[in-house]
């Protein structure tokens, strides 16, 4: 399941921006989670120790990113939202590629996909194993995203006045910066 740092964006950007929003970053986390995988199974371990560097400065930039909006959602005026308002396409695909980003430059996900995987399937990871294994992953992850998401939005619903919606913004922004600043401080 997602770990703590992805968590708390997912919930962060559900409560700010609707359930399309944290679904679209869980989509892109995920997402990340399926590269690694592909890489694993097709033995590009080399290649992707390769990319260790890009996977630095992808992370930082996603990380950067997350304290960015958590700045901002910090510093937002307190409105109460529409809780029938959806995320602008734009903002959609940005969560999906901001979520993709912070995965991709995750350093735990190279060492368990590419590094640690084949020694527990053993060497030779099979196409369709690794589709069995990408689907086991997929539901997992809807189940666990979903789940955020659905509380997220369920307490979204409970704002109704502005010091309250003042208060989740700081929340919500204290959790995005702390993703941020976990996502830079796990090696």
């Amino acid at each position: 399941a997602s770990p703590v740092p992805i968590t708390l964006a997912i919930v962060a950007r559900t409560l700010h921006q609707g359930a399309l929003s944290g679904l679209a970053y869980g989509a892109g986390t995920v997402s990340g989670i399926l590269v690694f995988l592909f890489l694993a199974a097709m033995g590009l371990s080399v290649l992707a120790g390769e990319m260790a560097g890009a996977m630095t400065v992808l992370r930082y930039a996603g990380a950067a990113w997350l304290v960015w909006m958590g700045i901002r959602l910090w510093r937002s005026p307190a409105v109460v939202p529409d809780v029938s308002a959806r995320a602008p396409r734009r903002g959609v695909l940005r969560d999906y590629l901001t979520g993709l980003t912070l995965n991709l430059g995750n350093p735990k996900m190279p060492l368990f996909y590419i590094a640690l995987l084949p020694n527990v399937v053993g060497p030779n990871l099979t196409g369709a194993e690794a589709g069995q294994l990408a689907l086991v992953i997929l539901l997992v992850e809807a189940l666990v995203i979903g789940g955020h998401v659905l509380l997220a939005s369920r307490a979204r619903r409970l704002l109704r006045s502005p010091r309250v919606v003042r208060r989740v913004n700081r929340t919500a922004g204290g959790l995005m910066v702390g993703a941020g600043a976990a996502t830079v401080a796990v090696h």
